[in-house]
């Protein structure tokens, strides 16, 4: 008899906010774990769709007079680190060469698949995804080289 992996079942567009945001979480931690995912890689992912995220709701609160409240439209500060520009290390263009397309169009794919097909608000996918980065750029202002940007992102056991 083979062991199968327990399916996840998706909750349907019907189900409470917060049943989405639980399975969105659970997809993100089961990936990031298991795949290592790099620091660098994760934060590149995120960035984009906090920025498109970011985008879409603000267009729409401005076309209904509104503003996008503030825990939404910018990142989270980072307590307790200073902004230091490095002019130090590796060059741009060689740490894109570096990443692997492969492993952030998987995050990619989920991220977008456990929004769309559970039809989560994209307020909720946004401060969701807020906190995902503002764990990322916590740990990119800590990284002292290279070498720490290509390590896995660590994920707190409470997540």
């Amino acid at each position: 008899m083979e062991d199968e992996a327990p399916r996840i079942e998706i909750p349907s567009p019907t189900s409470d906010a917060s049943d989405k945001m639980v399975f969105l979480q659970e997809q993100l931690v089961r990936f990031l774990s298991q795949y290592s995912m790099p620091l660098l890689e994760a934060s590149l992912v995120f960035s984009k769709y906090t920025r498109q995220l970011t985008e879409a709701l603000t267009a729409h609160a401005e076309t209904s007079g509104e503003a996008l409240p503030e825990i939404l439209a910018e990142p989270w500060p980072l307590l307790g680190h200073e902004a230091e520009a490095s002019p130090e290390g590796p060059a741009l263009e060689s740490l894109l060469d570096n990443l692997d397309e492969d492993r952030m169009d998987i995050l990619d794919t989920i991220l977008r698949t456990a929004m769309t097909e559970t039809e989560m608000p994209l307020a909720d996918a946004l401060l969701q995804l807020r906190q995902w980065e503002h764990l990322v750029r916590s740990q990119l202002a800590t990284a002292a080289g290279t070498g720490q940007l290509f390590s896995p992102l660590e994920i707190p056991d409470d997540w």
